[in-house]
């Protein structure tokens, strides 16, 4: 079976601030969703890297990709480590970020890792951000 690989993206304009997320999937070489979402007017990018990974998770779900091995590829290396488990999350407000992703891989993605991307490899889910961003303010 092969993997699934999904990139995330979070930003926060003035951080905090607007906020969006992004996601862009691909099973192969052919993309099977994207989405975009705005997140609020005071969230901070770490929040909203979070719920973009948590936003994928919950609509690769939804389209029946459980259980498949997932590759989630990310430019926030800070996020990706904590998803790990190699570095510990000491800002309380993304303790239930972590715990909501947590949740879902448990109950629904045993096989999935988390890999750091640069920026130049993660633009589609960057333009998807913006988009949500631009959308709302």
């Amino acid at each position: 079976m092969d993997k699934v690989v999904i990139y995330t993206d979070g930003g926060a304009r003035n951080n905090p601030g607007p906020a969006g997320a992004g996601v862009v999937a691909y099973d192969g070489n052919k993309k099977i969703f994207e989405l975009k979402k705005f997140l609020g007017e005071r969230q901070t990018n770490n929040w909203a890297e979070y719920e973009a990974v948590a936003l994928a998770l919950s609509e690769a779900k939804k389209r029946g990709l459980a259980k498949r091995p997932i590759e989630i590829r990310m430019d926030s290396e800070l996020i990706k480590e904590q998803l790990s488990n190699n570095y510990q999350v000491k800002e309380p407000t993304l303790w239930p970020q972590y715990m909501k992703v947590h949740n879902l891989l448990v109950a629904h993605f045993p096989d999935c890792v988390f890999t750091h991307v640069p920026r130049e490899e993660n633009k589609e889910a960057d333009r998807l951000v913006n988009e949500a961003i631009d959308s709302a303010i």
